[in-house]
């Protein structure tokens, strides 16, 4: 192993500000971190090493190379380093990121937009605002819109020339009040972009265009004396005051605020952000993030408000934190409010972060006591059957089939005593003919057991078979002919009386109706049931479909097919204009087929 002379790479660092990589034996970023002054921060790695916690020491014997890179102002390191760690990702840097993909609420770029929420953004489909930790405090957005405004939920191509050309007709909530019937001219595109507008100023925080609006419509109405319009759009203003006086936490003077709050313990740091417009918290979002260095509060806190400020997109020019940041940044006032309305807000946000720490250390203890407990059921399991292991790794299989039309198999798998969903297979036969239980099991036994073995992963602890005697003997057989007959437990659960059967023993076991260990098997059982019964009517009703277009001319299983696919839905199909269909299926084609959808259609 190559050593690291670190007294020459230090007589090469400068006493300037920047950013400094460490890297491994194999040449691998393993720490990006900056500095006031590089080369005081660099050598107090390797100064007094034994003073380090034990994250620091590993990292400090790991560093091979370093490079640095100098810079003007501690603002350009933070810029820097940030855009390093998102590059290289090091091991041992602190990573501000959030495994969940949060929704953000879409107004769509076309005629007529729509109000969506949705996960990835795409500049291209819309305006986008969000992302949303809080669901509940989306959908109350969603909601209020609802109520306020006729906004279409269809997804029909409105333009000027189909409107015009009269290709649609108002659905069910055109009738119901929902929506304003754009579809056929009953409402005109500057109509609806207005209500757009205030949708947009809500989700900007910027309640007081929208009360304007609804204020100057409800007076307009009353002076015409159209005084059941005036009353709705008082109605809807009502709505608008109760949703923002529930809303507003501090005074609405406080136009455009970021608010950051930090604590920690030895094993984690919790932050909590909230962006305020108007006295309007329209964004909020609690974190942990585990500790790898000696890193500061200061110094964290100031990477979390850059990545999240870059996360929503903010352009405050005020930051409320409950600590200092440790780099000014430019163009941005940090203050630690001690009193008023800020302080109120300050508070808030501490309120939340701490909430969020004790909430995580009551679901950690919960899940360590649930740990327990499953523990236990799956030791009472392995003795019940006698088996060798603890069964933390069962897989269960199941046939589904009605009158012997589009078989399917599922195998379900457990983990730990629990649903692992990602591992959940489904198996269409390919050598069986008609209603064959026993050869369907066979087939598929061999199948999921021969592509473990070649790709070398984990083999169950034990599989359960949905079945008697007959499903049981399959099984064995295939894995017997795999070379896994007695390496991996195997038993089958007769349905009637709830028997476990073993392989080659015509006595059943019967354990006690009560037992822990019986509800797991049956839990098991039930769930490949419905999982594999749920693919079997998705399967029947896909058939079904093929079938309905297969009945047109022009259309044979392999383009009905092609068109279920592209499309989804029959309907979706009938509603295709004639350039979506030449995409797809060439003009000629396209135009024959449409002629015999639009005459189907018309029946």
């Amino acid at each position: 192993m190559t050593t690291f002379d670190y007294k020459s790479a230090l007589a090469k660092v400068p006493e300037e500000p920047g950013v400094y990589r460490y890297f491994d034996e194999e040449g691998t970023v393993i720490y990006v971190g900056k500095a006031k002054n590089l080369k005081n921060r660099v050598s107090s790695y390797f100064a007094k090493s034994n003073q380090h916690d034990r994250k620091t020491k590993r990292l400090v014997s790991q560093i091979r190379n370093l490079e640095f890179t100098i810079v003007h102002t501690e603002f350009d390191a933070l810029l820097l380093e940030n855009t390093l760690i998102k590059k290289y990702q090091p091991k041992f840097n602190i990573l501000l990121r959030d495994d969940k993909m949060y929704p953000f609420i879409c107004i769509t770029n076309e005629p007529f937009p729509k109000i969506i929420t949705i996960r990835r953004v795409d500049k291209k489909l819309g305006t986008f605002f969000g992302p949303f930790a809080n669901l509940k405090v989306m959908y109350s957005i969603l909601d209020m819109f609802k109520q306020l405004y006729k906004f279409r939920t269809c997804n029909l191509n409105l333009s000027e020339k189909n409107i015009q050309e009269r290709k649609f007709k108002v659905c069910l909530e055109y009738h119901i009040g929902n929506c304003k019937g754009p579809c056929e001219n009953l409402q005109s595109e500057s109509d609806y972009l207005k209500e757009v507008d205030q949708a947009k100023n809500i989700l900007k925080g910027n309640m007081g265009l929208p009360r304007q609006y609804f204020e100057e419509k409800m007076l307009d109405a009353a002076s015409k004396l159209n005084f059941e319009e005036a009353q709705e759009f008082k109605e809807k203003l009502a709505y608008l005051v109760n949703f923002q006086s529930k809303s507003t936490v501090v005074n609405p003077n406080i136009k455009n605020v970021d608010v950051f709050s930090i604590v920690s313990d030895e094993e984690a740091i919790y932050f909590n952000f909230m962006k305020v417009q108007n006295g309007f918290i329209t964004q909020s979002q609690s974190l942990e993030v585990k500790k790898k260095l000696e890193e500061t509060e200061e110094d964290i806190l100031t990477m979390m408000v850059w990545e999240m400020r870059d996360k929503y997109e903010s352009d405050a020019k005020e930051v409320i934190t409950n600590i200092p940041l440790s780099v000014e940044l430019k163009g941005v006032e940090n203050t630690i409010p001690q009193i008023g309305d800020k302080k109120k807000l300050l508070d808030m946000s501490l309120k939340n972060v701490l909430y969020f720490r004790k909430e995580k250390a009551d679901r950690q203890a919960s899940e360590e006591s649930a740990g327990d407990a499953k523990m236990r059921i799956l030791l009472t399991l392995k003795n019940d059957l006698q088996i060798k292991t603890i069964p933390k790794h069962i897989e269960c299989f199941d046939n589904s089939n009605i009158q012997g039309t589009n078989p399917v198999s599922a195998m379900v798998c457990f983990k730990n005593g629990m649903p692992s969903k990602k591992d959940y297979r489904h198996f269409t036969p390919r050598t069986v003919v008609g209603p064959n239980d026993f050869a369907t099991m066979y087939e598929v036994i061999t199948r999921r057991y021969t592509r473990l073995l070649e790709e070398e992963a984990a083999l169950p602890d034990l599989i359960i078979v949905d079945g008697g005697k007959g499903q049981l003997s399959s099984a064995s057989d295939a894995l017997k002919a795999l070379g896994l007959y007695g390496k991996v437990p195997i038993i089958g659960i007769a349905k009637r009386l709830e028997e476990i059967y073993f392989p080659e023993d015509s006595i059943p076991l019967y354990i006690d109706k009560k037992s822990e260990s019986l509800k797991l098997i049956q839990r098991l059982r039930d769930e490949a049931h419905r999982f594999g019964i749920t693919k079997h009517r998705d399967k029947r009703s896909k058939n079904f479909i093929i079938s309905q277009l297969e009945s047109i001319e022009g259309i044979g299983k392999n383009t009905a097919e092609k068109l279920l696919k592209h499309f989804g839905t029959v309907s979706n199909i009938y509603k295709a204009t004639p350039e979506e269909l030449e995409t797809l299926l060439g003009k000629a084609r396209a135009l024959k087929i449409k002629q015999q959808l639009e005459e189907v259609g018309g029946q």
